[in-house]
C-alpha cells in the first residue's frame, strides 16, 4: 500500500473557525506572540498565558472539521496516510484521522514544568494557577512555543522520507522547521501545495500546486487520488 504523508498548517483549521496563529501585524488575539508564545512570556505573566490558552480551548469546543479533513479520512481506503500538522488543535483526529503526528503540541494536553515527559489531558477547557503535576510544579501548556525544540521534527523527516506521495495543505511553507520537510521527500515523488497564496518552489520537483483554499482543493486532489 502506497504511503501519504500530508502536512497542514493553519489554513486547514481556518475554516473550521480556529483563528490563525499570526496575523501579518504579529499579533494574535491582540496579544503579541513574546507575550503569550514564548517561555519568557510564561515566566513574566503565567496569569496572562493561562487564559490566553484557556480561551483558545474555549473556541476549540465549537469548533468542527471541516471537508478538508474529511476528505484526508477517505484516503485511508487505499493508502497508507500520515499526518503531520504543525496546529495544535485535534479537528484531524475528531475528522477520523487515525495517524496524526502534532509538530507544535496539543491543545487539550498539559505537561509539568519540570519534566517535559509528565503529559496529561486536561478535562474541560481550563488550565489554572496551582494546578500541578505529580512532581508539585505548575502545569503548562502542552504547546511548542518560539524558540523551543521542536522534539517530534525528528519522526516527521523519517515519515517524509518514506513518502510515496507528499500533500502540503494550509500553509506557507515559511515555519521552520516543518517548512524544511518537504526537502526530504524522495526526490521522484509527486507533491502537491494546496493553499490559496501558494507560491512556486523552483528547487522542489514533481510539485502541482493547487491554488484553491483547503476546503475546497482537499476534496477535489482526493477524488483524483482515489480514482
Amino acid at each position: 500500500m502506497n504511503k501519504i504523508v500530508v502536512l497542514t498548517g493553519a489554513g486547514i483549521s481556518a475554516e473550521s473557525g480556529i483563528k490563525t496563529f499570526r496575523d501579518s501585524g504579529g499579533l494574535w488575539e491582540e496579544h503579541r506572540i513574546e507575550d503569550v508564545a514564548t517561555f519568557e512570556g510564561w515566566q513574566r505573566n503565567p496569569k496572562l498565558v493561562l487564559t490566553f490558552y484557556n480561551e483558545r480551548r474555549k473556541q476549540l469546543l465549537n469548533a468542527e472539521p471541516n471537508a478538508a479533513h474529511k476528505a484526508l479520512v477517505e484516503l485511508e481506503s487505499k493508502y497508507e496516510v500520515q499526518i503531520i500538522t504543525q496546529n495544535v488543535d485535534d479537528l484531524h483526529e475528531r475528522a477520523g484521522s487515525k495517524n496524526v503526528l502534532h509538530l507544535h503540541g496539543e491543545l487539550k494536553k498539559v505537561r509539568s514544568t519540570v519534566d517535559d515527559n509528565l503529559v496529561y489531558e486536561l478535562e474541560g477547557w481550563e488550565l489554572k494557577q496551582g494546578d500541578k503535576c505529580e512532581k508539585g510544579s505548575q502545569l503548562r501548556p502542552h504547546i511548542v512555543w518560539f524558540g523551543e525544540a521542536v522534539p517530534m521534527i525528528e519522526p516527521a523527516i523519517l515519515f517524509s522520507q518514506e513518502a510515496d506521495i507528499f500533500i502540503v495543505i494550509g500553509t506557507s511553507l515559511n515555519v521552520y522547521p516543518a517548512a524544511g520537510l518537504i526537502a526530504y521527500v524522495p526526490t521522484m515523488s509527486p507533491k502537491y501545495l494546496i493553499d490559496p497564496n501558494a507560491k512556486s518552489l523552483p528547487n522542489v520537483k514533481n510539485l502541482e500546486i493547487i491554488e484553491e483554499k483547503a476546503g475546497k482543493g482537499t476534496p477535489t486532489l482526493v477524488k483524483r487520488l482515489l480514482l
